[in-house]
């Protein structure tokens, strides 16, 4: 199976590239485009018809090949016989010029390995159609397979062969000779064509009223291509040797019943002994009987059996059989009315084309799509006969698939687009918007179908308008979005605005109203309601047109009115509007209404607004509570306590230990008394109170030491209730680093400033010995009370005056210790620090342990323990450490 399919292939490969070489070297192809193999025909079925296209032009040709291997078996003398027979059948059809003749557009041309010529458009010959495929391609096309002959193309086409017969014999006294399925070719829109003049025979003597035509003896012994096909062949001329144009009309009727049975002829003829078999079937022909003729229609059955007749003056001529009664048929009238249009005036033509809708369902789709279209849309170059023509147009564009209507009916349609006059060419298509619309392709909408619509908008014609207005509704949701925002829209406000007409100006908000629900709801909301403001009149029906806008950009659940525009746009408008003196009662009402349902929607709206607000500020309180409760709850649970104490560290627990042993020693030891200090005199002399405070506050030192001890601290520092836990595993608790001499209490060493309280604010200063040296080597007492206006009224004042150390008499030396050493100076940060306190509030040992000349074995001092207040901390001195932070905050 294989193998055979292979040899096929190989076989049609070889037999089109053999062709195609045929045909490239022949001088056809210099202005013609030769395409693929679609039909055969002619006598023998001898020439092979290929697509084609004029190269300068485009245009559609069908190109007839005789290849010359077909008759390369013949002797040359039948070789040359067959080819100049051939040449002389397309000579004479070059010759001949009329409708029912096949059209040749190029003459025949003759190269070493072909014979060709161009003609109209083909589709396949009759032969073809009837099943007959000799010298078709391999597969044969599907198109020719399947194509059946509807009644009305039976019909017209036997009409058609009857009035080509009539041209030759009546017109130009000619026999055609080989009338046959063969030599009638169907163009491409149907029509049935004749041709295959190779045995045609003209009259003797053509000026006289009866022709007489010379026949030729039947030659048995030539080639069948050199020999008119016998079965269609009239008795007579085989028999008698003689022909007329009888002998034409026997040809058509074996034709009629070879039609309607399926191509088969009358007789068949055994063509190698002729004679015999014609003179033996002679008397068949003088008795046909009824079931040879059973398949012909009952109305042409008796005009074929007068064809068929053996006496040719028996058989009617072909003016006869044009006009039978068979072929008054209304589809074949309406197609023979089409070809006969150009002998018509435009007002027979305008009658025919309002009348052909009512025949157009009638009609095959085939028929109408390629017979009564091509006709129709030739008919656009006339303008006057455009709307005439149209209608039927676009009834046939209904039937037609999408592809049909953009190859065979959109080409011819697009130049139409463009005519503006006569006027009801626009009134047409807009009628037909919804066709046009749904299978045109998108971009011919765009470049011709939409600017057709938009012209009609701008129109001067207001039926025009109005009419398009009334329309455009009805095809609004085929358009394009763009479109309509963009060029739709703005041509509706321009001829609501522009127009003097009221009827123009109200379909406008009509027709803006409809189309509505295919726009966006802010396109809405910012071009169409502002719009409506710039109207200028103020009749009630463009009112109402106003109000219905409004109400339908309302009420339509996919648009809505923001109630922002409500209330400072819409409603103010509207109100404005609704006392307009030329409204009615029910008008009033109706605005009324609907100014309502704005008010009540936007106090909804609003008040829903609020009231969200409000739980949402009720929701935030809420919450900011709950935080703060949150917060509060995690700072206790950041408080160490023995039920959280299993999950501390080892470290951790033995440093609470402490800290908790150290704060119940402190509970445990007795409270301090606080001593009052009697107030100085105070003195009214002017001090320099810098110097003063400089100088005296060095003694504040020295007077914690003379005095009675002082419990508390500084207010404002804090004492921790633990030991203090050092970077610095070797650093004491009260400043002093072995390795670092002086450990200042800030962010590094620093040292000493001018003056003695310099840093105080942020550091721990290291002693300053030579203030307090000169202190005491000073003789007077300073004057302190200018510093008393500096303290808050509602503390007891005490006189720093009194606070200042007792004076030395003369001859008397400080004590050793002092004169070596100097006071200590407080430390602001060293509280911070847990350092453990000394007598009168000063850190214990800074001035002594921290003195690196110091030596604790021979200057100790009993260190009193502070005392806890009821508060679990430690009570501050009554006078100085609340003077102290009235002075230095």
């Amino acid at each position: 199976m294989e193998s055979m399919l292979n040899k096929l292939k190989s076989t049609v490969t070889k037999v089109t590239a053999d062709m195609t070489s045929a045909v490239m070297g022949n001088p056809v192809t210099r202005e013609f485009e030769v395409g693929r193999h679609i039909a055969s025909g002619g006598p023998g079925m001898c020439w092979r018809i290929y697509n084609g296209t004029k190269k300068s032009t485009k245009q559609e040709v069908a190109v007839f090949v005789f290849d010359k291997k077909m008759v390369e078996k013949y002797q040359k003398f039948d070789k040359d016989q067959i080819i100049e027979s051939l040449k002389k059948g397309v000579q004479q059809l070059t010759r001949l010029r009329h409708p029912r003749l096949l059209t040749v557009q190029h003459p025949l041309e003759e190269s070493r390995d072909c014979l060709a010529f161009c003609t109209e458009p083909v589709f396949a010959s009759l032969s073809n159609v009837l099943g007959q495929w000799d010298n078709l391609p391999s597969p044969v096309p599907t198109d020719i397979k399947d194509y059946k002959l509807y009644d009305v193309e039976t019909k017209y086409g036997l009409l058609q062969i009857s009035e080509g017969l009539s041209f030759l014999h009546s017109g130009v006294k000619m026999v055609h000779g080989n009338l046959c399925l063969e030599n009638i070719i169907l163009n491409k829109s149907g029509a049935w064509k004749i041709m295959g003049f190779d045995f045609s025979i003209s009259s003797i003597n053509p000026s006289d009223a009866e022709p007489k035509y010379s026949c030729k003896e039947w030659e048995p012994n030539l080639p069948p291509l050199c020999l008119p096909n016998p079965e269609y062949l009239a008795p007579e001329y085989i028999l008698s040797v003689s022909c007329d144009a009888a002998s034409d009309m026997y040809s058509l009727g074996v034709v009629m019943h070879a039609v309607f049975n399926e191509g088969k002829p009358v007789l068949q003829v055994n063509k190698h002994d002729i004679f015999k078999s014609f003179s033996r079937q002679l008397d068949q022909l003088s008795r046909l009987s009824p079931t040879m003729l059973n398949k012909i229609p009952e109305e042409v059955r008796e005009h074929v059996k007068m064809l068929l007749n053996v006496t040719p003056n028996v058989r009617p001529d072909a003016d006869q059989m044009t006009k039978i009664p068979f072929f008054d048929d209304v589809g074949a009238v309406t197609l023979a009315y089409f070809d006969s249009l150009f002998q018509r005036d435009n007002l027979q033509k305008s009658q025919f084309y309002k009348n052909l809708p009512k025949v157009l369902p009638k009609l095959p789709k085939r028929v109408v799509v390629y017979r009564i279209l091509p006709a129709l849309t030739s008919e656009f170059v006339n303008p006057d006969m455009v709307p005439f023509v149209l209608p039927n147009v676009l009834l046939i564009a209904e039937e037609c698939t999408k592809d049909e209507y953009v190859r065979l009916i959109l080409p011819d349609l697009s130049p139409v687009f463009k005519q503006q006059e006569p006027v009801q060419i626009l009134l047409i298509f807009l009628q037909k918007m919804d066709l046009l619309l749904t299978k045109t392709p998108p971009e011919d909408i765009k470049n011709s179908v939409l600017p057709m619509v938009y012209r009609a908008l701008e129109a001067p014609s207001i039926q025009i308008q109005e009419l398009c207005l009334n329309i455009i509704p009805t095809f609004a949701n085929l358009i394009e979005y763009p479109s309509m925002k963009n060029a739709l829209i703005p041509r509706i406000k321009s001829a609501c605005l522009q127009t003097s007409s009221l009827a123009v100006r109200v379909n406008s908000l009509v027709c803006l109203g409809k189309i509505l629900e295919y726009l966006d709801k802010w396109y809405v909301i910012d071009e169409i309601l502002p719009f409506l403001q710039q109207i200028p009149s103020r009749e009630p029906a463009v009112l109402m047109g106003v109000l219905g806008i409004y109400k339908c950009t309302f009420s339509h659940k996919k648009l809505g009115i923001p109630k922002e525009h409500l209330a400072a746009k819409s409603l103010p408008h509207l109100v404005s509007l609704s006392i307009d003196n030329n409204l009615n009662l029910n008008q009033f009402n109706s605005f009324m209404a609907v100014i309502k349902d704005m008010l009540t929607r936007m106090e909804a709206e609003h008040k829903t607004k609020l009231e969200q607000l409000h739980s949402m500020q009720e929701q935030q309180r809420s919450m900011n509570i709950n935080t703060s409760q949150t917060n509060q709850s995690e700072e206790t649970k950041r408080t160490p306590s023995p039920g959280n104490q299993m999950s501390l560290t080892l470290e951790e627990k033995q440093r609470l230990a402490k800290e908790q042993e150290q704060a119940a020693k402190l509970r445990n030891q007795p409270a301090l008394a606080p001593q009052s200090i009697k107030p100085a005199t105070p003195s009214t002399q002017a001090k320099d109170l810098t110097s003063c405070l400089l100088n005296n506050m060095t003694s504040l030192g020295s007077l914690s030491l003379t005095s009675p001890p002082r419990p508390g601290l500084i207010q404002g520092s804090t004492i921790s209730a633990y030991p203090s836990t050092t970077p610095m595993g070797s650093m004491a608790s009260n400043g002093y680093n072995p390795t670092m001499s002086f450990q200042t209490g800030g962010q590094g060493m620093r040292p000493p400033g001018p003056g003695l309280y310099g840093g105080m604010a942020t550091t721990t200063s290291t002693p300053n010995f030579g203030a307090l040296t000169h202190n005491q080597g000073s003789t007077n007492t300073p004057d302190m009370s200018a510093l008393d206006s500096l303290f808050t009224s509602n503390k007891p004042k005490v006189s720093l005056n009194q606070m200042a150390p007792p004076k030395l008499t003369p001859g008397t030396t400080a004590t050793p210790w002092l004169n070596q050493f100097g006071s200590a100076q407080p430390s602001q940060t060293a509280p911070m620090q847990g350092a453990p306190l000394a007598m009168g509030g000063v850190t214990s040992g800074f001035g002594m342990q921290a003195n690196p000349f110091f030596s604790p074995q021979n200057f100790s001092q009993p260190t009193a323990a502070p005392v806890m207040n009821a508060g679990g901390g430690l009570r501050h001195s009554s006078s100085i450490n609340n003077d102290l932070k009235d002075l230095f905050g």
